[in-house]
Parts: C-alpha cells; sequence; structure tokens
C-alpha cells in the first residue's frame, strides 16, 4: 500500500532531508510494566519480539507492509504510531523523510498490557536516530526521554530500551531509568487471554488517590520485589502483592483478576502485566514454571471456557533493543 506523504512547506524549506537508500532494523522486546506494586515505575523485558524495518526512499510515498499481531485492524499510512513516532524523531533530530519503505512484523499482542506501544515507539525512535547521519545521533539516554514523552511514563519504554528490569523515575519533566541484573532462575510465563482492555480505561478506573496506609504498605512491597527479582527469587509472592492498582481494574478483566488470585493461592507469584488484561506469573526455577503452565491450562479449561488463552513460557531479555544499520 502507497500513500503521499504530507511535508510542511517550512519542513521541506528549512529541514535537511534524510538522504534516500539509507535501511536500518529495529528488534525490540516486549514489556510487562508494574509488576505488582511497582506502579509506573517497574518494568521487565521479555523475549517476544517485534521487528520493524526502514528504508527511506527518494520519492514522497510511504510503502508499508505489516504481517503478525494487528496486520488486519492497524492502519498502514501516515497515521499509524510508528510512523507518526519515527517523523516526531526526525523533527527533534533536525531532520525529515522524503519517503518511507516501513515493514513491521509484530509478535507482540496489541491491547494486552505487554508494552506493544510502548514497542513501536522504541522501534521507531531507535531506527530514526539511527537514519540521520553519525555526528547527528543520540544516545539511549535521549531515546528514553523522547519515547517517555510520547507514552506519558516510561515504565515501558525503559525495559524495552535497555533490557532486564528497569526502575524508572521522573523529575519533573526529566525521565530517568537504571536497570537491574534479574536472577537466573526468574522465568517470566505469561497467559495472555483473547480479549483487549485499553490502557486509557484501565487508567480511568483508578482513584485520584490511596490512604496512607495502602502506599505504606505498597512501598514496602516494591522495596522487597527488587531483592526478589535481582537476588532471592523465594520472596517473589509476598514482593508481588500490590496495594495501589489491581483491585480496582479487576472488574474490567474478571477473568484474569480470577486466574491471578487461584494462582496466588497456590503460591505462585501472580500479576497483572501492566494495565492488562495478561496474567503474568513470576516463577522461581523451570520446574515452577512449568508447573505454572499446566495449573494454567488446567483451571481456564475448566472455569473459563469461553475465553482463549495463549500460554508461554518466556525468558528476561537482557539485551533491549537491538539496531542494525544495513550498508549499501
Amino acid at each position: 500500500m502507497e500513500t503521499t506523504l504530507t511535508v510542511p512547506a517550512e519542513s521541506a524549506a528549512g529541514t535537511p532531508a534524510v538522504p534516500a537508500g539509507q535501511l536500518v532494523t529495529v528488534r525490540v522486546p516486549a514489556t510487562s510494566a508494574n509488576l505488582g506494586p511497582g506502579y509506573d515505575s517497574l518494568g521487565l523485558a521479555l523475549t517476544l519480539h517485534d521487528t520493524l524495518t526502514v528504508e527511506t526512499l527518494a520519492s514522497g510515498e510511504l510503502e508499508f507492509e505489516l504481517s503478525g499481531e494487528g496486520a488486519e485492524s492497524l492502519p498502514r499510512d501516515a497515521t499509524h504510531l510508528v510512523v507518526k513516532a519515527l517523523t516526531e524523531a526526525l523533527h527533534r533530530l533536525g531532520f525529515r523523510h522524503e519517503g518511507l519503505r516501513i515493514t513491521a512484523d509484530n509478535v507482540n499482542p496489541h491491547g494486552r498490557g505487554l508494552g506493544s506501544s510502548a514497542s513501536a515507539v522504541v522501534a521507531a525512535v531507535s531506527a530514526a536516530n539511527a537514519l540521520v547521519p553519525e555526528a547527528s545521533r543520540r544516545g539511549r539516554d535521549w531515546i528514553l526521554q523522547l519515547t517517555s514523552e510520547m507514552e506519558g511514563h516510561p515504565d515501558n519504554v525503559a525495559p524495552a530500551i535497555f533490557g532486564g528490569l528497569a526502575l524508572s523515575w521522573q523529575d519533573s519533566d526529566q525521565y530517568s531509568s537504571t536497570c537491574a541484573a534479574v536472577a537466573p532462575s526468574v522465568i517470566p510465563v505469561v497467559a495472555v487471554p483473547d480479549y483487549e482492555l485499553s490502557t486509557e480505561a484501565a487508567r480511568a478506573l483508578l482513584p485520584a488517590s490511596v490512604g496512607h496506609h495502602a502506599a505504606a504498605m505498597n512501598s514496602g512491597r516494591a522495596a522487597l520485589l527488587i531483592h526478589a527479582l535481582t537476588a532471592n527469587p523465594e520472596f517473589l509472592l509476598p514482593g508481588t502483592e500490590d496495594y495501589l492498582h489491581q483491585s480496582y481494574r479487576a472488574e474490567a478483566m474478571r477473568p484474569s483478576a480470577e486466574l491471578i488470585a487461584v494462582l496466588r493461592r497456590a503460591g505462585h507469584a501472580a500479576v497483572v502485566s501492566g494495565a492488562g488484561p495478561t496474567v503474568l506469573v513470576l516463577a522461581n526455577g523451570e520446574a515452577e514454571a512449568s508447573e505454572v503452565v499446566d495449573f494454567i491450562g488446567a483451571h481456564t479449561a475448566d472455569n473459563t471456557p469461553e475465553v482463549g488463552w495463549r500460554v508461554m513460557k518466556l525468558a528476561v531479555d537482557v539485551e533491549g533493543a537491538k539496531v542494525e544499520v544495513h550498508r549499501r
């Protein structure tokens, strides 16, 4: 599909275009944010990857090939999130594009709480940064800042950029993040239902404020969770107890909330992945991970046969976004 891109006259007059023939590929992991008590601050990169390839064209056309998740519903024109984010990133870098050939292979499910929009903006901004001349390129901290502005918070974009466990915070309009190595025995298991829940709808269910007691309880669990993920996974179950958001969102994702409850009663560290409705379990070792996969299969078959579940045993992605500039 080809769409003519409209370049503003003032941009065309004063902004240099990225040379035609530049080709870059970006591979970006899915992410799970919050991890229970780490609301808007903790995120984990997962070994489920989207791949974006961008080539600059001399013509003013957009060629967009999209496969995988969202292929039947997402636009293939300048309204696509990737095109908008890439265009904005080039503008911030002092450049524009004449035309683009984009190939997107989406593996990350959309609207399920696995950071699909964060993956898209990280891929697009990383691609833009690699397309401009080397002297104009910026570091990953710049990518973090811009993508956090686009998403409104850094909890998904940070692990997508850096990999591993990302601990993120905000000072005024400045976003920052640092990464921690996850204990090798921690194995993420995700149960992805066949229904969606938008982040906006999930956030709308949250109260404007919470009590001091709940906030204190949550901060203690968040600190324990970081210790559990990095050093002592035997504390994963108490460390994933949340007091800020999951209970308020439960009615919007009842099958997921019920699955989390039964998993936790069975001793497994289950949480809502991001805004949901995907369920994330942080298993301690292969034996528990396999047990969780079997448990979810049996429970959902008996209790939620009307919902289709895709259960995947993944790993922690430790590399983050990988950018390859193709030489011609």
